[in-house]
């Protein structure tokens, strides 16, 4: 997929508040801090469309965004914020839950988890519940730059196999770095057959 033109178009801070549902959607969700912006900005090839912070859990609404006119990427509010009060967390977690279970446009959800890190118990979770919810999926493994190629392995081997609790089959799972941008193809790839396929 060649990316011809990527801008943002609006910001909704409720599920009645989102874009007309019109296009194809992709939502990008993770922990904070996963590097979700980054990622964006990577695929997107435009520096600077999503606004990349130092500090975890900026991201407080649903950011829509327009790719090639032809479908929107979904920029959604990070799960596990350090500094907001129990209310805004469970407004958070409400908004997003009410988006990804009623939104007739989308598409697929990409969950990034941290290559850095053994599994942690919040992605677990969240990965579970899409499963629960029977939402499709894919998983996007991201700083794969950070570590050891050996400890990269490690990992993401460590959580397929967790999964495996809740969870018959493998998952489609991508490797990322927006340092080298390993994955970008092979993610914009996945979001065009996607797309094919619904046509």
């Amino acid at each position: 997929m060649k990316i011809q033109s990527a801008k943002f178009k609006t910001s909704a801070i409720s599920f009645d508040r989102c874009l007309a549902p019109d296009l194809p959607e992709f939502a990008f969700i993770g922990r904070s801090n996963v590097g979700k912006s980054s990622l964006i900005n990577l695929l997107t090839n435009k520096e600077g469309l999503a606004r990349v912070s130092k500090t975890p859990g900026r991201t407080r609404e649903i950011n829509f965004f327009s790719i090639n006119d032809a479908w929107n990427l979904v920029d959604l509010p990070g799960y596990g914020y350090a500094k907001v009060s129990k209310t805004q967390r469970d407004h958070f977690n409400e908004f997003v839950s009410d988006y990804l279970l009623n939104r007739e446009t989308l598409a697929g959800t990409l969950v990034l988890i941290d290559s850095r890190h053994t599994p942690q118990k919040i992605d677990l979770e969240f990965v579970a519940w899409l499963i629960e919810a029977q939402l499709p999926f894919a998983l996007i493994f991201t700083k794969t730059d950070k570590s050891k190629p050996k400890l990269v392995r490690k990992n993401i081997g460590l959580f397929l196999e967790r999964m495996k609790e809740f969870s018959e089959g493998s998952p489609i799972y991508f490797e990322t770095s927006t340092t080298t941008r390993t994955g970008r193809k092979e993610v914009l790839g996945f979001i065009e057959t996607a797309i094919s396929s619904q046509v």
